[in-house]
């Protein structure tokens, strides 16, 4: 045998030596790798039994599932839901809830923040209602009054030459309109039995009590408040003929008739409405008017017999006349001599309604025995804030 071949003999084991232990290694990463599959598996079944769990748990109490928000509100939910049925208020001071939105402070008066959930669903309640809140600019503030600077007038101006001296032109005039705050209550009351009875939502309850007596009351003072304790609503500064108006006024429109409607032509008082609102302010209009007063508006025509009022193409759309949609108030007044049933203007630049963000709640379980009172208050205010964005219609000839 040649040393060549003898040296390749040699070689025969040593490769099949290495071949063997590669798919040995081969086969034992397989393995591991397998291993490694089923416990990631095992893990991830583990998860979604326990994410299965917990969504069945909270659609049973009806919240959203796995909401990262029920997440967060759940102890102060919680908390808060004690409080109201036994008023047991350890739960409530001691949460932490820093850096969150809502706390737990007590106010000087006594009392606490309502949850965050019940929170909304008051305000949502308050928005959907038909009330001024719904078209006028709404304002969170955080002290006892809100104010608005108002630049009522333009910088003069004139045409300079180059060589004659600029005369000096008119300033600006600017107004400051505080809106302070005043309280709004609301105190409505269950027996202890009804509240120790756990199929009784007694959030979902307190929320719509609160929202039906602060909707009225809200409403009522956003039209005829007299600023007394209350806002100051639309119609109480002093009205002249459109013809006369300036600022702090309102400026008016009449009707044709001394105690309604004109007999002949009677939608020319509606056009006359329209057109005495600036330019600036009717692309943004909006009709306000009670439900009688609707229902005597929505007979009228136009010259070519076509009614001026249409109904809303959509569900939640509001009806409108001439093409400006209408919120019905029900406390603005019915159509009567020297009375103002209808108002038209640019609410969001006319209104603001200020308001502190928080809703406090007091249990008293001693002052109407066997039942349970809850007082709950917030803080709003509101004022005209430009008299220029708002036009009335006065029932009157003249």
């Amino acid at each position: 045998m040649t040393e060549i071949e003898a040296r390749a003999g040699e070689g025969l084991p040593r490769t099949r030596t290495a071949a063997a232990e590669a798919k040995a290694a081969m086969a034992g990463f397989l393995a591991e790798f397998a291993r490694f599959q089923d416990d990631v598996k095992s893990k991830l079944k583990h998860q979604e039994e326990r994410l299965t769990m917990l969504n069945a748990k909270t659609m049973s109490h009806g919240r959203p599932a796995l909401s990262a928000r029920a997440e967060t509100e759940a102890p102060h939910q919680k908390a808060f839901n004690a409080y109201l049925r036994t008023g047991d208020d350890d739960g409530l001071r001691g949460l932490n809830l820093e850096g969150k939105a809502m706390s737990t402070a007590v106010a000087a008066d006594g009392g606490y923040l309502v949850d965050p959930q019940t929170a909304d669903r008051i305000r949502s309640m308050l928005f959907a209602t038909s009330s001024l809140r719904s078209i006028a600019n709404v304002v969170q503030v955080e002290a006892g009054s809100y104010d608005v600077i108002v630049d009522r007038s333009e910088v003069g101006s004139g045409w300079a030459t180059e060589t004659a001296a600029t005369a000096e032109t008119a300033t600006p005039v600017i107004e400051r309109i505080s809106i302070k705050l005043h309280e709004l209550a609301a105190m409505p009351k269950a027996s202890q039995r009804l509240l120790d009875d756990s199929a009784f939502d007694v959030e979902g309850w307190l929320a719509e009590k609160i929202a039906t007596r602060f909707i009225r009351a809200e409403a009522a003072a956003f039209i005829n408040g007299d600023g007394v304790d209350k806002p100051k609503g639309i119609l109480l500064p002093t009205k002249v003929a459109n013809a006369s108006w300036t600022w702090g006024n309102i400026g008016y429109v009449p009707t044709g008739a001394a105690s309604d409607f004109a007999a002949t032509n009677p939608a020319d008082c509606i056009v006359n409405l329209v057109y005495a609102l600036g330019a600036e302010y009717r692309a943004n209009g909006t009709f306000v008017m009670n439900s009688k007063t609707v229902g005597a508006v929505r007979k009228m025509k136009d010259g070519d017999g076509r009614f001026l009022w249409s109904d809303g193409l959509a569900a939640g759309e509001p009806s409108r006349l001439m093409g400006y949609p209408v919120l019905v108030c029900e406390d603005m007044p019915d159509v009567a001599a020297n009375a103002f049933p209808i108002a038209f203007g640019d609410f969001r630049s006319a209104y603001t309604i200020a308001e502190r963000p928080d809703l406090r709640i007091l249990r008293d379980p001693f002052s109407a025995k066997p039942n349970v009172l809850f007082y709950a208050n917030k803080r709003v205010g509101g004022d005209i804030t430009d008299y220029g964005a708002i036009k009335l219609l006065r029932v009157a000839t003249s």
